[in-house]
């Protein structure tokens, strides 16, 4: 019997899947896209008991700090780096800028300033 996914958690699914390559959000803002405000610890539990076979892009989701969330030097920690940078988002010391790759970034900043050295 198929079990039945609550709407909720369904909303953050979809809103995980949305988040374009090259970009991140944080817990929280999922959570708020999703309809579920201050629901960022759900965000986490969603996506920690989601499905695999759903192929989220897990590694685009970060800590309000722009911090990966698994501990430093864990396996997790390193998959997610690299799952990032190939998707050419920056990662420093764990961290990435998110006013740089964060999915809701300033559009005028982005298209009238100078490009990233």
């Amino acid at each position: 019997m198929k079990s039945v996914v609550p709407a909720p958690h369904r909303a953050i699914l979809r809103t995980i899947a949305a988040i374009p390559r090259g970009c991140v959000a944080c817990y929280g803002e999922i959570a708020a896209r999703a309809g579920v405000p201050r629901g960022a610890r759900l965000v986490g539990r969603v996506l920690r008991e989601a499905d695999p076979a759903l192929d989220l892009p897990w590694q685009r989701v970060l800590r309000a700090d722009g911090r990966i969330a698994f501990p430093s030097g864990s396996r997790a920690h390193r998959e997610q780096c690299r799952r990032l940078r190939a998707e050419g988002v920056v990662v420093v010391h764990g961290r990435v800028d998110l006013a740089r790759f964060g999915w809701q970034r300033n559009l005028d900043r982005e298209l009238w300033s100078l490009p990233h050295a």
